[in-house]
């Protein structure tokens, strides 16, 4: 049985996938990052490379 270590960020846009020991974790549910799990409240995007998730 295998174990899951990465889900995509928990964020519709973004297309980042995070290692769940990493992630940002908001209402169990893994981020990417701080503006992806606060809902992108000032509009910033993750700031990852080839990602524009708002």
């Amino acid at each position: 049985m295998a174990t899951v270590t990465q889900m995509k960020c928990a964020c519709e846009s973004c297309l980042c996938v995070v290692a769940l020991e990493n992630a940002i974790h908001k209402d169990g549910k893994p981020y990417c990052s701080d503006a992806c799990a606060n809902g992108h409240a000032d509009g910033e995007s993750c700031g990852h490379t080839g990602c524009g998730c708002h």
